[in-house]
């Protein structure tokens, strides 16, 4: 019995995250993320039951940095999941924080990024495997590989962001990738064997975008997906949303006559717009000789409206579906622009903001349990809801935009039991239905990342017996940004009796300059006072949209504009003024009239009928139900 343990390994690593010079694409020398002055990213591979500790320097000297192991249950561990504002503070320039994280109860095919400000679409990732501590993987195999898929910019995050978070983007429209990287680069080659079974590890490290996978002349064995091993299942193409994984077997063919065409591809529906430069599909090459053809471009005839909610889980993974929920948490989903004029995203009409205390440093500080089970001193702008021991939760996402939203629940692997269709092409979002039919299956999908279709909803179910602080947000790094975040305070009186804050842990914080006791708002002496809290932005007067905003921004810029010229003109010594005017605005007396009398008779006319909302996504909540409900 104690053999494993015996058995057991502790990994360490001493990382310093640094900025350097990378040009991944081929296209453009940037600014990326390294680690001690490489990229990409070191892999991590380890048996479950090991233990991993890693040493992160925070190299930058301009930004803050933070680690998290996406899809670790981080079991006891949630001080090492790596959110600031959630489970720690951020690590500011030249300081060290320790991860010591023991591995135990699950394994597969995840990895490890920054959820700092976006940094992992600056490269801040890598790989993290996690064999099965007998050592033998749930389906047989010949050889593995590990495939990494992502979208790439040509500037760093905090060049783009301050275009994206503007007033001069009121429909929220996301800044459009140069690039697709295949383990992390472009144009890539698999030498492979004939008559051999191979076990690749697809794992997508996107920011943005959902990418499409085909192979010409062969079929994906799904085998696992977010590491839950699943029956096997037999397609000929993979729709991965931002950072799901898939663990997909593939069979070489017996001659080596012919190379075939390894596709990656855009989601382009989740575009606003599609460039006219940008290249959709990329050819890599999937090479039995390297005497062969070049493969050409391998066209398919339709994506395939890919349902990953029909995966089983395999045999020794199922788990029947969850009783009835003893705490239904709603979150309808919205894009919209507050009183800034600035996009924001919403989980019923609250927008995430960071709380000023780390929420792990608020349950700790609590004065006593009944405090830390009230979920109010978390913060009114951090959609946080409080998970009893041993409560069986489901969440029920309507999404009300008409965007994909891939959501990732921290700590879990939870059950997916019903999905909506994508109603993109309806003109208004459609809602689940309580009233309506559904056939639940008996053995759900498990997984952690879960597609919501556009402008349709999502239903899962997790049972809370991990105690912990679990983030559950968009995993399109645009989306985290502007707020569509949720945060599960899981039993609280586990995490007051069994965690503690390391001295490493405060000693982040406190060179940081944040508080790590009192409530959200750093109320020490009266948990439920929330006065000093940080708070979203101030709602936008009735009847704006984001056209309307357009143009009163661009009304405001014309006026300035001519307030210039009028001060030019007005202080000058020209001749023939008038002239020069009326040449310059390229407008005859007749036309600049007919203008003024369109916009008094038009605009005003319908104003009253002017709708609030977004105008790229349908902002209306459906109704006014309540986004928290705990059953009796």
């Amino acid at each position: 019995m104690l053999l494993p343990a015996v058995l057991a390994q502790v990994h360490h690593f001493n990382w310093t995250a640094n900025w350097m010079y990378g040009n991944p694409d081929g296209n453009a020398r940037r600014q990326i993320i390294g680690c001690n002055g490489q990229w990409p990213w070191p892999t991590i591979r380890i048996t479950e039951g090991d233990t991993i500790e890693l040493y992160l320097t925070n190299g930058m000297d301009n930004q803050t940095t933070s680690l998290h192991f996406h899809g670790l249950f981080q079991q006891n561990t949630t001080i090492y999941d790596g959110v600031p504002g959630a489970t720690q503070c951020s690590i500011a320039p030249g300081q060290t924080m320790l991860y010591n994280i023991t591995v135990d109860g699950q394994f597969g095919t995840t990895w490890y990024h920054s959820h700092s400000a976006a940094q992992f679409m600056d490269g801040l990732r890598g790989v993290l495997i996690i064999d099965p501590k007998d050592g033998k993987y749930p389906y047989d195999y010949d050889e593995e590989v590990i495939l990494t898929l992502s979208d790439w910019y040509h500037l760093g995050v905090d060049y783009i962001r301050p275009d994206f978070m503007n007033l001069f983007n009121p429909t929220g429209a996301e800044p459009i990738p140069q690039n697709l990287l295949w383990n992390e680069t472009r144009n890539g080659t698999w030498n492979v064997k004939p008559n051999t079974t191979y076990l690749m590890r697809i794992i997508s490290m996107s920011g943005f975008v959902g990418i499409y996978v085909y192979l010409e002349g062969h079929d994906f064995e799904i085998v696992a997906v977010d590491g839950v091993p699943t029956e096997k299942y037999s397609t000929d193409q993979l729709y991965l949303g931002v950072c799901q994984r898939y663990d997909v077997l593939i069979h070489t063919k017996n001659t080596t006559d012919q190379n075939f065409a390894f596709m990656e591809a855009f989601d382009l529906d989740m575009l606003d717009t599609v460039p006219d430069d940008l290249i959709n599909n990329y050819t890599n090459i999937m090479s039995y000789d390297d005497n062969n053809d070049v493969p050409e471009e391998y066209i398919i005839d339709e994506y395939k409206d890919w349902q990953d909610f029909n995966l089983v889980p395999a045999d020794g993974y199922k788990v029947e579906m969850y009783e009835d929920p003893d705490l239904i948490v709603r979150g309808d989903i919205v894009m919209d622009n507050l009183g800034d004029g600035i996009n924001y995203a919403f989980f019923n009409r609250i927008s995430y903001i960071e709380p000023k205390v780390p929420t792990l440093g608020t349950i700790l500080s609590a004065p006593d349990d009944d405090t830390a089970e009230d979920e109010t001193i978390y913060g009114s702008n951090t959609n946080t809801h409080v998970v009893k021991k041993d409560e069986i939760v489901e969440v029920l996402l309507n999404n009300n935009d008409t965007g994909k939203h891939p959501m990732h629940l921290h700590g879990h692997v939870f059950q997916v039991i019903d999905r909506g269709p994508d109603y993109e092409d309806e003109p208004d979002p459609v809602n689940w239905n309580s009233s309506a039919p559904v056939e639940y299956p008996k053995y759900p999908m498990m997984r952690d990342v879960v597609v919501v279709p556009p402008q349709s909803w999502v239903r899962f179910r997790f049972k809370g017996n991990n105690p912990g602080v679990w983030f559950m947000h968009c995993q399109v790094n645009w989306h985290t940004i502007q707020g569509l975040v949720m945060v599960f305070v899981e039993d609280a009186p586990n995490i007051r009796e069994n965690q503690y804050l390391t001295d490493n842990w405060k000693e982040i914080c406190e060179t940081s300059n944040m508080p790590y006791v009192g409530n959200a708002a750093n109320n020490t002496a009266d948990f439920r006072n929330l006065t000093g809290e940080l708070v979203q932005v101030k709602e936008l007067p009735a009847g704006f949209t984001a056209k309307g905003i357009v143009a009163m921004v661009f009304s405001c810029v014309a006026g300035f504009l001519g307030i210039a010229a009028i001060g030019v003109y007005g202080m000058a010594d020209i001749p023939n003024i008038e002239q020069k005017v009326a040449e310059d605005f390229a407008l005859e007396s007749t036309e600049l009239l007919a203008d003024t009398d369109d916009e008094y008779h038009g605009d005003a006319a319908n104003v009253d009928n002017v709708e609030a909302g977004h105008n790229k996504d349908s902002s209306s909540a459906s109704d006014s139900s309540p986004d928290r409900i705990r059953s009796n």
